[in-house]
């Protein structure tokens, strides 16, 4: 049997229930917004009608009715969307990174230009061909010293700059570490949150807003894996290793390796190496060090290949200038040998390794690597010292020469010509080639693969945009949207609120009418 008051009931009930939409409406509105803000809706279900069936049960036809009753907020979000935006942002993360690093290295080698080291190797073959034009003018020795100084000088401040930019990259990398490590303590924050009140019925919808907002973040720098766990937590693994399990996160460290110099990466304290992600797309940049059994520190990478160049080119610039700058003749020389034909050669090199110089200016010894490149200060104290001759071979006047001979300058300028078995490998070409040849080659390599990282980044980008454009459409607030559903919710919330005044009328009528005949 139904209560005299079940009207006062059922739309007291509808009042709550049109209200809680109301405010949940209102709070859509609000993080209209908010980054990372998912939806949220009212579901409502009947309450259960009126009579149960049993002993007493009224055999009134049909159940009466009850009212309204909100069962959930719900979250309008969908889980695949979800999976298939951090994939792709993994992918746009790698690169991006990848992008930088290549950028960054063709702005340090800024080719082609009129200060880079293409125009300043062209301008010493060009002072070596000059020279042999006028060996014994002392301006003409000046511009090829000049020169010689500012191609040693270009090659240290390449070297210097991508060593920097390597140093940058592996502070990029501990900063990268610090944010991961960050994200994970606040997921496993968040699931302890969370796990304290679902148990209770509560659903702590804008924490789980929260948690997928860093959860995006962290699958940018790397492939992770999201599972569900008890009590609405979740556990996360990043490139296959544990990294959030419930309310507790493994700590991620950078720890300087003492014999590569490079930030190596634990998990847990076990060795870490990124699979993905703008982590992998900063190794790679950077460059990633490996010890063999005999000690010797491999790198292979973006900036360390680029180097390797650049000491391939050194190097073999250096042997071939040195050679036969040696067996050539300069003005002491020529000198000498007018008196004494027997007199040795001073044999000098004209580029030497600054390190072995600043021990022994009388060194002989080749640099290296591009960045020890340096005139030999032979050279540097007398204009002199330069071997622009060469002896002559046959006749009267074997191993002798005269002051303006050109010839050797004209051997060393057409060293710019000369084929070469540069390199082979990551560090040069497979196939032989000029000095020339092989830096074009190099720079030509830089600059495809920065223009296919930039076409790969474009194209993630696009692919993260359209997915996230389809997860906003699921999840995103529509103003509009929102406009008519709390037009809706206040006309539902009137219409109960009327209906309460007309049960009340009726009540009154009843409680204070009834009984009281002829009054």
């Amino acid at each position: 049997m139904r209560s005299t008051f079940h009207g006062l009931e059922v739309s007291k009930r509808g009042l709550f229930a049109q209200q809680t939409a109301l405010n949940t409406t209102g709070h859509n509105i609000s993080n209209a917004n908010t980054e990372g803000y998912t939806r949220q809706r009212a579901n409502m279900k009947a309450t259960t009608g009126l009579p149960y069936p049993g002993l007493h049960a009224s055999i009134e036809p049909g159940l009466l009715g009850t009212g309204v009753m909100v069962t959930d907020l719900q979250r309008i979000r969908e889980d695949f969307l979800d999976v298939q935006f951090r994939t792709e942002n993994k992918h746009f993360g790698y690169w991006e990174a990848r992008r930088d690093g290549l950028e960054k290295i063709e702005v340090i080698m800024n080719e082609p230009s009129d200060t880079g080291l293409q125009k300043v190797m062209d301008e010493l073959w060009k002072s070596w061909q000059d020279l042999s034009k006028e060996p014994e003018s002392l301006s003409a020795r000046a511009v090829v010293r000049q020169r010689a100084i500012a191609v040693a000088e270009t090659f240290s401040a390449l070297t210097t700059s991508l060593t920097e930019l390597q140093t940058d990259l592996d502070n990029v990398v501990n900063v990268k570490v610090v944010d991961i490590n960050s994200i994970a303590q606040q997921i496993a924050n968040l699931n302890r949150q969370i796990g304290d009140v679902v148990p209770h019925g509560y659903q702590p919808n804008d924490l789980y807003d929260q948690r997928d907002v860093l959860l995006d973040k962290l699958a940018k720098m790397a492939d992770i894996k999201v599972t569900n766990a008890a009590n609405g937590m979740v556990n996360v693994t990043i490139d296959g290793k544990e990294l959030v399990n419930g309310q507790t996160s493994v700590a991620m460290a950078a720890v300087k390796n003492p014999t590569t110099g490079f930030v190596d990466i634990t998990l847990g304290g076990e060795a870490f190496i990124p699979q993905s992600g703008s982590l992998l797309g900063t190794f790679e940049a950077r460059g990633v060090a490996t010890v063999d059994a005999n000690g010797v520190v491999t790198r292979t990478g973006l900036v360390p290949d680029m180097l390797k160049r650049l000491d391939t080119l050194a190097t073999n610039l250096v042997k071939e200038i040195n050679d036969l700058h040696r067996q050539g003749m300069n003005m002491f020389d020529i000198d000498n040998r007018k008196n004494n034909p027997g007199a040795p050669l001073q044999d000098l090199p004209f580029f030497v390794d600054a390190d072995a110089a600043s021990a022994d200016p009388n060194t002989k010894t080749y640099p290296t690597s591009a960045a020890k490149l340096t005139i030999n200060p032979a050279i540097i104290a007398s204009l002199n010292a330069i071997a622009a001759a060469k002896p002559e071979t046959t006749g009267a006047s074997a191993g002798t020469s005269f002051q303006g001979d050109g010839r050797n300058a004209l051997d060393i300028a057409a060293i710019k010509f000369k084929t070469l078995q540069i390199g082979t490998g990551a560090n040069g070409q497979p196939e032989t080639s000029t000095l020339d040849d092989f830096y074009r080659y190099s720079i030509a390599q830089l600059g495809v693969d920065s223009q296919e990282a930039q076409r790969m980044e474009k194209n993630s980008e696009i692919l993260v945009g359209q997915v996230e454009t389809n997860r906003q459409s699921v999840s995103g607030v529509s103003l509009d949207e929102e406009m008519a559903e709390m037009v809706k919710y206040q006309h539902a919330y009137n219409a109960s609120a009327r209906v309460m005044t007309s049960m009340d009328e009726v009540l009154d009528k009843i409680i204070n009418g009834m009984g009281r005949v002829g009054l």
